[in-house]
């Protein structure tokens, strides 16, 4: 009977050490020369998709600077003569980010930019973050807890936010991404995404 006892509540305490999700998916962008735009092939995972957006996305770069040595391989918006977004999805799974869910992501902006988490849904609605990461003199890691987020509508063909969007349905979530919701202004007005990670629970298609 002790045995069974024992057994139940080691279960138990394995269960709720779980609550919290495990890692999704993680990108680092490929370590190669720089070029425009960032598409598939610079891409490190092979579970991850990636989607460009807006009229000018084409002018998207993987870059990379030979100086500083530590200089990090990543996307940069400064060519961008149009709003813009970029998503990344799994090739085989939703992703639930309604319980405990997170986004964390190193990053720089210049300017006046306001880096903002995007999200697809499966019926084709997008919602854009009220919650951004601003401008800093150096790269910096910043981790968005999805509960403490409020939504509004992004209108994909403008990259423009709309509506506000009350307790949207977070538990199937398609794609994730980042916007700035403006336009390039070269190295003195642009955003950069180092690497990117969800933390959430995976959901079969």
């Amino acid at each position: 009977m002790r045995y069974f006892l024992w057994v139940f509540l080691v279960m138990q305490c394995s269960l709720y050490g779980q609550e919290r999700p495990q890692l999704f998916f993680r990108e680092d962008f490929k370590e190669t020369p720089a070029e425009i735009p960032v598409s598939q092939k610079h891409i490190s995972n092979t579970d991850v998709v990636i989607n460009l957006y807006g009229e000018d996305s084409d002018q998207l770069k993987k870059s990379h600077h030979d100086t500083p040595k530590d200089d990090p391989y990543y996307v940069w918006s400064g060519l961008c003569r149009s709003t813009w977004a970029v998503t990344l999805k799994h090739r085989s799974k939703y992703v639930d980010l309604s319980r405990f869910g997170k986004i964390k992501w190193r990053s720089k902006q210049s300017g006046f930019r306001q880096l903002r988490i995007v999200l697809k849904l499966p019926d084709e609605s997008w919602l854009v973050s009220d919650a951004s990461d601003g401008p800093s003199t150096d790269w910096r890691v910043r981790e968005f807890n999805i509960s403490d987020i409020k939504w509004k509508s992004l209108d994909m063909e403008l990259i423009a936010e709309t509506k506000l969007v009350q307790n949207p349905d977070l538990t199937k979530v398609e794609a994730i991404g980042w916007t700035d919701l403006t336009v390039g202004g070269n190295s003195d007005a642009c955003s950069r995404i180092d690497w990117i990670e969800v933390y959430g629970y995976p959901v079969e298609k």
